[in-house]
C-alpha cells in the first residue's frame, strides 16, 4: 500500500521533523519506506531521511507492507503535511 503526499513544513525535512516521523514509524512492525525522487530509504532510518534533504512542497510516496499498514502511513502522511 501506498500514498503521495506534499511535503508541507515551510523548511521541508529537516532534523527534528525527521526525529518525529522516525519515532512514529517505530511503533508499527510494517515494512515502511519513503521515496523521493531517484532514492528510497527505510523511514526507520534518521540517517536515510536527513540524506534525502526533502525542501517544502516536494512529492513523496509512502510505502508500508505488514499488518498495520494503512495505520502507519496515515500516520507517517499526518506529521509530514
Amino acid at each position: 500500500m501506498e500514498k503521495t503526499i506534499v511535503v508541507k513544513s515551510t523548511v521541508g525535512l529537516h532534523a527534528s521533523l525527521a526525529a518525529k516521523v522516525v519515532q512514529a514509524a517505530s511503533r508499527y512492525s510494517v515494512d515502511i519506506y519513503l521515496h523521493y525522487k531517484t532514492k528510497t530509504i527505510d523511514v526507520k532510518s534518521i540517517l536515510g531521511l536527513m540524506s534525502l534533504a526533502i525542501p517544502s512542497g516536494e512529492n513523496v510516496v509512502i510505502e508500508a507492507t505488514g499488518e498495520h499498514a494503512q495505520e502507519a502511513i496515515a500516520d507517517i502522511a499526518s506529521i509530514l503535511s
